[in-house]
This record gives structure tokens, C-alpha cells and sequence, in this order.
């Protein structure tokens, strides 16, 4: 028989352990909201919270929804636990791997050299990268960052890697000398190693080391104090733990991995709050023109004219109400998240979770809840 779920919210700023009712043959929903809920979507966020207890809390470790309208936070929550076997419960300033959620942000980067004339979309990628192999065709920062480039994706167990590059340039030594998979512009086929050479490209383009400039380029100027690149060999106090499912179906921890190879493909931490600050400042001009926007936003075609679904680090669609909605997924070892923004409805919906594969796929009924 199928176990009902309790959701108990637990506030924020309690110390100790969360509080939690329990009901006998019930399993319980631990939450901690993190900020006030305005009380015109009171109803809205308690469906909402339904939904996550219902459907996600039970299946997942730990995770933060967190939700922006126009402009302002309505909903940030913490459910479940950062560190299982000690039960420290998930906060809003819990940090968790984004997985390929990088690529967005770090499109905000290319965006910026891109409006300020330091960086061709349509140049060869030597112009910024000399010491990259020449491949027969030319290849763009337009075509890498919409997956068009033909450069590979992960290959064997290169996603578990635990090794550590100490710069950009000599992460792409694991796919640089390898083959095209065709000739650029002709497919569309997902690479995160082309947004890696991206990493390189804004470095050569900024004149400056990569995560340098999105620290002082975009976490900063945007409020993303919780955002950072997963360095294994640093103390980062609010990490999670990181957790898969065991042969048990229990959360055990998953093997070590070093993400140094990836920052601007996959390897950021971050916060659904912060995610939703980042969705933000993609809905309307401030931060980048209007005309950028539109170039993120817009699908990009390969050489025979075929509509590819994916603009400039965006996965880009119409919703059946014919909203235009943005979005991007993020699958990390320890790590699932999903995060999209209605421009129409100006809607920002972040999901964040510390378990690998995690069952994120009903929170999509979260934005429909507070679409209105």
C-alpha cells in the first residue's frame, strides 16, 4: 500500500533539528521555508509544497524549489536532508552541483564579450584559442554553444572522472584530439565538451582566467553569492552531500569526482535561489541588451535550415498557452536539477536536488501552479 506523505514545514531560522509531525505508517515531508510568503499565493504555494512532498520529497535526499514572479521571490523551501546519516536538513543556502545548468550561466559570460566587441560569434575558435587542433573546418563559439560544432560528448566513464585539471586548456585535452563527428553546422548533437572550449574561448576573448571573470562578471554583479565552481580541493561550508541509489534502493554516497575538466559545461554549485536571481536578469533587458536576449533566446538552425530547439545555452520552446518558456536541465554525479523561466508569464522555477537521476519530472506542474 502506498504511503501517504505529511509535509511539515520547519522554519528557517530554527536551530537544531527540524521539527517534524509523525504519524504512524506515515513517512514525513521535512521542510524549511526560507522566506515569506507573500498571501496572495499562500493557496498556490501550499499546492505547490503538496506537490514536492507528494511526488519528490519521498523519492529524492534532498532539494530546494524555489520560485520567482516578476520579480520577486514568492517561494523558497528546503526539503529533506543535505547530509542523510547526520540529518542536517537542506536550507536555502545548501549548495548543490547544477550539473549542465552551467551552460546558461556561463552564456551570460559569452553574451557580455559579445556585446562589447570582444567576442565573434562567427570567428574561428583559434582566434581565441590558437593552441586548439585545426579540424578541417572552421569551427564557431555560435556553433559550440548550440551544440552544431560536432564535437563529442562524455565516452566511457569520463563523467565519473576523478582527476584534476589545473586549467581550462588542459581539460580539452581529453577530446581536442579526437575527430569531428561531422561537419560542423550540419547536426545538432549535445556536447558538454564544446562549451568546455567555450570556457576557453571567454578566456581568451576576457584576456582573464574563466572563473575569474564570471565571478566578477556575473555571480557578483548579479547577487549569486551561493554560486561557485565545485572545487574538490576547497572548503565550501554549505555543500551537500552527495547521494545515488544503493542496490537497497536507500541514498548512499557516490564516488568521488573531480569536475575541474567542466566548470562552464557542468561543474557550478549553486542554489534554487540563486538560480532564480540568475532567471531573473534573463527577462528583461539591465543586465544584457534586449537584442542579446533575443540572441540567447532564439533557436538556432543547422546548414539545411532545420530549427534545432536550442538557441545560445538555452533549450528554447512554445508551451501549449503559446508562452515562450526557456529552460535547462542538469544531470551531475550526486546531482539533478531543472530550472526554466516563462518570459511571458515571468515565471522563474528552480529546482535543485543532491541525488544522481533524481525524479525531477513532476516538478514541472510547479509553474503551472502559479501561472495565472
Amino acid at each position: 500500500m502506498k504511503r501517504a506523505l505529511v509535509c511539515v514545514p520547519v522554519a528557517a531560522a530554527l536551530l537544531g533539528p527540524p521539527l517534524a509531525h509523525r504519524v504512524p505508517g506515515q513517512a514525513t515531508c521535512v521542510s524549511h521555508p526560507a522566506v515569506p510568503v507573500p498571501p496572495v499565493y499562500a493557496a498556490t504555494v501550499a499546492r505547490a509544497r503538496a506537490l514536492v512532498c507528494d511526488k519528490l520529497a519521498g523519492r529524492i535526499s534532498g532539494l530546494q524549489v524555489a520560485v520567482g514572479v516578476d520579480g520577486k521571490l514568492v517561494w523558497s523551501e528546503g526539503f529533506g536532508y543535505a547530509d542523510v546519516a547526520r540529518k542536517i536538513p537542506v536550507t536555502a543556502e545548501t549548495q548543490f552541483r547544477i550539473g549542465s545548468v552551467s551552460k546558461p550561466i556561463t552564456a551570460a559570460a559569452v553574451a557580455l564579450l559579445y556585446e562589447q566587441g570582444k567576442l565573434d560569434l562567427d570567428a574561428p575558435v583559434q582566434r581565441y584559442v590558437p593552441s586548439f587542433p585545426d579540424k578541417g573546418f572552421p569551427i564557431t563559439t555560435r556553433q559550440l554553444a548550440g551544440h552544431l560544432a560536432g564535437i563529442r560528448h562524455y565516452r566511457g566513464d569520463e563523467f565519473l572522472l576523478n582527476r584534476h585539471f589545473n586549467t581550462v586548456l588542459e581539460g580539452l585535452t581529453i577530446f581536442q584530439g579526437d575527430s569531428l563527428l561531422f561537419p560542423p553546422g550540419t547536426k545538432f548533437s549535445y556536447s558538454t565538451y564544446g562549451w568546455n572550449l567555450i570556457s576557453a574561448v571567454v578566456e581568451g576573448a576576457a584576456g582573464q582566467d574563466f572563473l575569474s571573470y564570471m565571478g566578477r562578471n556575473v555571480f557578483r554583479p548579479l547577487g549569486m553569492t551561493h554560486t561557485a565552481a565545485d572545487r574538490v580541493d576547497s572548503l565550501i561550508p554549505n555543500r551537500t552531500r552527495f547521494y545515488e541509489r544503493g542496490a537497497d534502493g536507500g541514498f548512499v554516497l557516490t564516488p568521488p569526482v573531480d569536475n575541474s575538466y567542466k566548470w562552464a559545461g557542468g561543474g557550478f554549485v549553486s542554489t534554487a535561489e540563486d538560480l532564480v536571481k540568475f532567471g531573473w536578469a534573463m527577462l528583461r533587458p539591465g543586465f544584457l541588451k534586449p537584442e542579446t536576449l533575443e540572441l540567447l533566446f532564439t533557436s538556432q538552425r543547422t546548414t539545411a535550415g532545420e530549427p534545432t530547439g536550442y538557441g545560445i545555452g538555452w533549450f528554447v520552446s512554445t508551451d501549449s498557452l503559446g508562452h515562450r518558456w526557456v529552460f535547462h536541465g542538469g544531470s551531475s554525479v550526486g546531482g539533478s536539477t531543472a530550472f526554466g523561466v516563462d518570459r511571458d508569464s515571468r515565471i522563474v522555477v528552480a529546482i535543485t536536488s543532491n541525488l544522481s537521476d533524481a525524479p525531477l519530472e513532476p516538478g514541472q506542474g510547479i509553474r503551472a501552479l502559479f501561472d495565472r
